[in-house]
């Protein structure tokens, strides 16, 4: 199970990319809302419904965290402790880590990139602290990949696809969508 996490001001793009193309891969992905109730409105003004809310998820059936951009939605996701928390569980379990446009902040702020590679939206390299940051759109440093904002959304899914089911099902994937 992939949990990808919803924050009030998240980037719309690469929330809906994200679960689009997961289950497009036959992976099963679930929106998890860190908010007060299960409809979380994006910076754009668009509302989505989580599948769960964060204190009722079981995170022992997760095998990755993502988290999606945009502003406000990256630093409510870093503020919330009980996330924070899970976050460096997975780390810790070497359990996959996704983060995408602003997102990466909450992994410098943790402390979790140190002597890692990673990126960012550009502007904002000095968040991804302790890591060596990259202008690439997608990064991937063992458990942890990082991408830099709404148009990688599709290239960071497809990555995330190849971390769980390898290069093949991301090569067909990307024919599929016609992104070769």
């Amino acid at each position: 199970m992939i949990l990808i996490h919803l924050a009030k001001g998240f980037e719309e793009i690469e929330a809906l990319t994200q679960v689009d193309i997961l289950r497009r891969a036959g992976l099963d992905a679930y929106f998890v809302s860190v908010d007060d109730g299960i409809y979380v409105e994006g910076a754009h003004g668009i509302t989505i419904k989580a599948d769960f809310m964060f204190e009722e998820t079981d995170y022992s059936k997760c095998e990755m965290i993502v988290l999606p951009g945009g502003l406000p939605g990256a630093y409510n996701l870093r503020d919330h402790q009980g996330l924070r928390q899970e976050i460096l569980n997975f780390e810790a379990k070497g359990k996959g880590l996704a983060a995408i446009c602003a997102a990466p902040l909450v992994l410098g702020d943790l402390g979790i990139l140190e002597g890692r590679k990673a990126t960012i939206y550009p502007g904002m390299e000095e968040e991804l602290k302790g890591a060596e940051p990259l202008d690439f759109p997608v990064v991937r440093d063992k458990n942890i990949i990082t991408s830099q904002g709404p148009a990688t959304a599709m290239k960071f899914a497809v990555s995330i696809v190849e971390y769980f089911k390898g290069a093949d099902a991301g090569d067909r994937l990307r024919e599929d969508l016609l992104m070769i």
